[in-house]
């Protein structure tokens, strides 16, 4: 330079600090989404040892007797007491000594003679039942767009995760080692059980 002075150094791209900046931002936006497909995952895992989705009702309690000989009148009678505001889907008198009072998720076996009900059905679980409809796609066509920003999301922080961190504790050492044995889970799976 004229007056004497160094020239400015130049200033070299560093790729760890974006994709630190990457890999963090895009795990908060996906703290959500994990959720949901975490818990929802593990709830839909067991699905032969319980449903995931509802939680069922079977309960026993008696409604003033008799109940009125018409059928209309006597399913208002065991919904108030029921505590269901649902119109029922079917009222059917099976015998003298029961009426079935089918609504949407419970059906209500009542004695009309002795007022006795039993009630069984399932009712929603509250987080469990959205997340399992999420996760399972019953959403279709605009969920598929979500899903799949947020599996290539997930691929986008597994990659930069392999390269945030320099040495021997990133992929040149330690890091590898891990990432070998993650990959080796599934495929020692599949070995063990016999492929699909």
């Amino acid at each position: 330079m004229a007056d004497g002075s160094a020239p400015a150094p130049k200033r070299r791209f560093k790729l760890r600090p974006w994709l630190r900046a990457l890999h963090r931002d895009l795990g908060y936006l996906a703290v959500g989404l994990t959720l949901v497909y975490a818990i929802s995952g593990l709830a839909v895992n067991h699905v032969a040892d319980w449903n995931p989705s509802f939680a069922a009702i079977e309960r026993e309690y008696d409604v003033p007797a008799p109940l009125p000989d018409d059928d209309t009148a006597a399913a208002a009678v065991l919904a108030k007491a029921a505590g269901i505001d649902a119109a029922p889907i079917d009222v059917y008198r099976v015998s003298d000594d029961e009426l079935e009072v089918a609504f949407e998720q419970r059906t209500l076996h009542a004695n009309p003679r002795t007022g006795h009900v039993f009630e069984e059905g399932e009712s929603p679980r509250p987080f469990l039942r959205v997340a399992n409809w999420l996760h399972l796609n019953r959403g279709k066509k605009a969920w598929i767009w979500f899903a799949d920003g947020y599996a290539l999301g997930l691929l986008v922080l597994a990659t930069s995760g392999l390269f945030m961190i320099p040495g021997r504790k990133g992929l040149l050492g330690r890091g590898a080692v891990i990432a070998a044995i993650g990959v080796a889970l599934p495929l020692g799976y599949l070995w063990l059980a016999g492929g699909p």
